[in-house]
């Protein structure tokens, strides 16, 4: 059962989180991609430290972050997509959403576990 539900938070990780959030920015104007990102990954978060295994929060953090390079990478033929997100580049607003979003995954994860015990 255990295996089953690390499984299942590692598939919904491999979400593009980061690049979906970008690419709404871009696409739409509108920040609802970011807001969705990170509540999100809070709550799987949260479902790992209810199962106490951080071990899908690690690998799925780092799966998404790859998936998400390479689809800003098949991105990064658009003219608009590489100056839109001035001043930053596209490589670097994403390594800076993906560092971002960890932060409130850290918080979730610290706080539920002390409501454990």
């Amino acid at each position: 059962m255990k295996t089953m539900i690390n499984i299942l938070i590692i598939g919904l990780y491999c979400f593009p989180f980061a690049y979906f959030s970008m690419y709404q920015d871009f696409a739409n104007y509108s920040m609802l991609g970011y807001l969705l990102m990170i509540t999100a990954t809070s709550v799987l978060a949260f479902i790992c430290r209810f199962f106490n295994n951080s071990f899908p929060l690690l690998i799925g953090n780092i799966l998404s972050g790859i998936i998400s390079f390479y689809f800003t990478g098949e991105m990064s033929g658009n003219e608009r997509w590489g100056g839109y997100f001035k001043p930053f580049s596209d490589y670097q607003l994403l390594v800076f959403v993906i560092l971002f979003n960890i932060i409130p995954q850290c918080i979730v994860y610290k706080i539920t576990g002390r409501f454990k015990k």
